[in-house]
């Protein structure tokens, strides 16, 4: 009982520590944006130049020798700050929660309004660190995004998902260093030691069941590349590798996994199981036609199977 007390006692320190945090980079934003704000508004009504901003650095140095981050270039980055949202209240809550490093990366790094909202609420909700952030921006997750609109599919609308980023058409994999011609079996190993990244990648709410799971129909076994569950949807997502381009058959295959994961493997309080195909397709063609989420209605294909491309 008594360690359960001095345990709560801990969880408060670490509690107040992590709010206390959270103020001062509350605070810290909030000073830099309104030094953004006061340089702005000086260089706009013609009083201030650059000769003025590097007097003012020089100023601020040597009235607070201890302050750092106030040079002519970080002032030049505060005033480009306030610039970047000022037309911009709804964000304001949102900037305020990311740390200095995180707003500078997106605002420096973006070019429109909307690509920052998208990358400034990315970070936010999956509470990336300034180097996954870099990592999502180089690999152009925010274009990526406004390309890939699947439909959403019955099952999606029922539970109310919305976010047209519970799936993606594409998929980056350089983090991979695979070599242009490899196998499945290259691709899944080299996914597995990476799963921290292929995880981000893949999004949020999946949790990693396992890879090669074993599916044994009559006296057959069949194995699932990768096999997640997703939490907001409450189903299994089996994934099926494709070193090579799109072909009718894959999805007979897949198809049949799932038939078999909710016939043997998923519980009664649980969704039908979705597939996600992930090919390496080079026919332009071929993939604006069948990269869409969907339910194949016929005989042969009657599961919610997505199919996606991935470089």
């Amino acid at each position: 009982m008594i360690e359960k007390q001095f345990t709560d006692i801990i969880f408060l320190i670490q509690n107040s520590r992590q709010n206390a945090i959270k103020a001062v980079n509350t605070a810290l934003i909030d000073l830099y944006w309104n030094i953004g704000q006061y340089i702005s508004q000086n260089v706009k009504s013609q009083n201030w130049g650059d000769g003025v901003v590097e007097q003012l650095a020089l100023y601020i140095a040597k009235s607070e020798p201890d302050l750092k981050g106030f040079s002519v270039k970080n002032l030049w980055r505060m005033k480009q700050f306030y610039e970047a949202y000022s037309d911009f209240p709804i964000v304001s809550t949102v900037l305020r929660e990311l740390s200095w490093s995180h707003n500078l990366t997106i605002f420096s790094r973006c070019k429109t309004h909307e690509e920052r909202e998208y990358y400034l609420n990315l970070c936010k909700s999956e509470n990336y660190s300034v180097r996954e952030l870099d990592r999502q921006i180089s690999a152009s997750s925010y274009e990526r995004k406004m390309l890939s609109k699947p439909i959403l599919s019955t099952l999606l609308r029922e539970l109310q998902i919305t976010d047209n980023q519970v799936f993606k058409d594409n998929y980056v994999f350089e983090f991979l260093n695979l070599k242009e011609s490899h196998s499945e079996n290259e691709l899944q190993k080299a996914l597995i030691i990476q799963l921290k990244n292929f995880m981000l990648e893949v999004g949020k709410d999946f949790l990693f069941v396992a890879d090669n799971y074993c599916l044994q129909v009559g006296n057959q076994d069949f194995y699932i590349d990768l096999l997640f569950y997703h939490r907001s949807l409450q189903c299994l997502v089996a994934f099926e590798l494709k070193s090579d381009r799109f072909k009718p058959e894959h999805l007979g295959q897949l198809n049949f996994y799932l038939e078999a994961l909710d016939r043997d493997v998923k519980k009664d309080n649980e969704n039908p199981s979705i597939g996600i195909l992930l090919c390496k397709d080079k026919d332009t063609e071929v993939v604006y036609s069948t990269k869409v989420l969907k339910t194949c209605k016929d005989s042969h294909l009657n599961k919610l199977i997505y199919i996606g491309c991935f470089n």
